[in-house]
């Protein structure tokens, strides 16, 4: 099962990714969790410094943009 974060404050595009990553996973049939993560110290400690950001499996993997639902499937992967 996969553990999918998403870290931000709880902005538009904070939302925006939430929804994608969500539509990505599902598309994949890939099992999953998605937690929002809002705290900054949270954030900052995994080293993030511009959200949104993606952590998949505790490991971030975009920060600070928002991609398509097709580069969110490879960057979840399978």
């Amino acid at each position: 099962m996969k553990h999918l974060q998403i870290l931000g404050t709880g902005c538009a595009k904070c939302n925006l990714l939430a929804e994608r990553t969500q539509q990505a996973a599902e598309a994949m049939g890939v099992e999953h969790t998605l937690e929002k993560v809002t705290d900054m110290r949270k954030i900052m400690a995994m080293g993030v410094m511009s959200t949104p950001a993606l952590a998949v499996d505790g490991v971030v993997k975009v920060s600070g943009k928002v991609p398509d639902v097709e580069t969110l499937k490879s960057l979840i992967g399978g």
